[in-house]
């Protein structure tokens, strides 16, 4: 089967939306998921979680390379520092990745950025391979930044394309694959990096090279599969190209017809659009949300959490693939629940239940000595922290990025969504070792705050997205619920609001 062959099955099969309901993705719908994801948002998982493995022996590489260049050994201070920006660094590059992915997704198209952007993967892993060798601690830097310029760039593009690819009636569970590759990843960085295999402090330059893999096998695989017919019908205009091998949906020609006219737009206009308030704050909120909430935390601070929880320091590294296993496994279950309960439901629960085990888990940690019982219960509270997480705001952000917006508008949505959650990345790993030291045991209650206040915002604003269209979804934002609390929040005097609609004023004060 030739290559053309390959997309004209594809975009046929997808097309089966048009003459019947679509019950589960056809093989064909996986497979591009599949070749999409391994070199999106995979890598970002990957990425998150490969670097902790190697932090002694990299560590330990800096100070014997300092020491042969300058004849002294580094201070503790500034190894310290050193290996914060190399840790960091990952974020700053992933920021820039999300600032620059929608406009090369319009630029390039979703594939083809996809595809573009394997480049940076293969910098980085070239870089990090040669630090070694080289005795040059600072390439490090330079390829971490790179990966996360690759993860920026991927967490922005791939869902916008999953999500412009799949049919209605599948959107939101072929959109899961975006989280379930996510936790796919850093489940599979955490495996490798076990001393059974690469852990071992030899092999750390090996270990961070193999960010290359999954680069190579999307650039193998993804070729195969087609542009999204959105882009090239609604933004390229590209009638032959759309309906190669499909037959163009309803649907998809209403939102054509509504965008003539329209160039896509750019990020500060979508913040200029009095009609698109309500969808721009809320995706503001849910990236902010899903990096503050408390999960990026654990990740990057397990040993200490499981230390304060009194699990042996001998186990604490399987413990950490347990909670990466729970994660991923979370992930394929709200993919198989999501377009049966809906979005709102999902990621409500998600973020009650997220609340409820922060304050189980600080009371287990606050009577730690009450019994040698008590330090599994406490990470019991952390698994099913991760399990509540990835039932909901894990899995449903994203989806309601691609979903609240239309297609002239989706690209600049996810710039801003993307930069939020970035910076919100950043913030958290350099802002919760001073919660920890000055809250102790009770910096969860931090992360309670947060998940109840995003909870009730939701069920307030946000609509079921479920089985709609994009112009549908768009259209109830302009409801008249949503323009009437719109102007309770600025006409209404304080002593006549009731309590959602001051909910919703101190938001939009904010």
């Amino acid at each position: 089967m030739t290559k053309g062959d390959t997309e004209y099955q594809f975009l046929l099969e997808s097309s089966k939306e048009t003459k019947e309901k679509i019950k589960r993705p056809n093989k064909s719908l996986l497979l591009a998921v599949c070749a999409a994801c391994i070199g999106g948002t995979f890598q970002y998982g990957y990425n998150i979680s490969i670097i902790n493995a190697p932090t002694k022996s990299v560590q330990n590489f800096i100070n014997q390379t300092w020491l042969e260049r300058y004849d002294e050994d580094i201070s503790e201070q500034y190894l310290t520092l050193l290996w914060s920006n190399i840790v960091s660094i990952f974020t700053i590059g992933g920021f820039i990745g999300a600032t620059i992915g929608g406009t090369l997704a319009i630029r390039f198209g979703r594939k083809g950025t996809l595809m573009m952007n394997n480049a940076f993967a293969l910098l980085a892993a070239l870089l990090m391979g040669l630090s070694y060798p080289t005795g040059l601690f600072e390439l490090l830097i330079v390829g971490r930044f790179f990966t996360g310029v690759n993860a920026g760039i991927g967490i922005c593009v791939q869902p916008l394309y999953l999500g412009e690819i799949a049919p209605r009636a599948l959107r939101g569970a072929m959109a899961m694959g975006t989280s379930i590759f996510i936790t796919g990843g850093i489940l599979t960085g955490q495996v490798i990096g076990l001393k059974e295999l690469l852990g071992k402090e030899e092999h750390w330059p090996i270990l961070l090279c193999t960010t290359c893999i999954p680069a190579f096998l999307q650039l193998l695989i993804l070729p195969w599969f087609p542009e999204s017919p959105r882009y090239l019908l609604i933004d390229r205009g590209d009638d032959v190209g759309c309906r190669k091998g499909m037959l163009q949906s309803h649907d998809m020609e209403r939102e054509r017809v509504s965008a003539i006219g329209i160039k896509p737009k750019k990020p500060w206009q979508l913040f200029m659009d009095r009609s698109l308030r309500w969808q721009v704050l809320t995706i503001i909120l849910l990236n902010a949300a899903q990096q503050l909430n408390g999960i990026n935390a654990i990740y990057f601070y397990t040993d200490y959490v499981f230390e304060e929880a009194g699990i042996p320091d001998v186990n604490i590294p399987y413990v950490t693939v347990g909670t990466g296993a729970c994660e991923c496994l979370t992930a394929l279950t709200c993919g198989m629940l999501i377009e049966t309960l809906g979005r709102k439901v999902l990621i409500i629960g998600g973020y009650t239940l997220m609340a409820f085990w922060c304050i189980c888990f600080t009371l287990t940690l606050t009577f730690q000595g009450a019994g040698v019982w008590m330090p599994y219960l406490s990470m019991g509270c952390v698994f099913a922290f991760i399990l509540s997480f990835g039932l909901g705001p894990g899995g449903v952000t994203n989806i309601l990025t691609t979903e609240l917006f239309t297609q002239t508008s989706r690209p600049a949505a996810y710039m801003i969504g993307g930069s939020v959650n970035w910076l919100s990345f950043f913030v958290i790993g350099m802002v919760f070792p001073f919660i920890v030291t000055k809250l102790q045991q009770y910096c969860f209650l931090v992360f309670l705050v947060i998940s109840v206040l995003v909870a009730v915002y939701i069920f307030l604003v946000v609509p079921e997205t479920k089985n709609k269209t994009f112009l549908e979804i768009h259209t109830e934002f302009q409801s008249g619920d949503k323009r009437k609390a719109s102007k309770a929040v600025y006409l209404l005097p304080q002593s006549q609001m009731n309590s959602g609609e001051a909910f919703l004023c101190v938001l939009c004060a904010v």
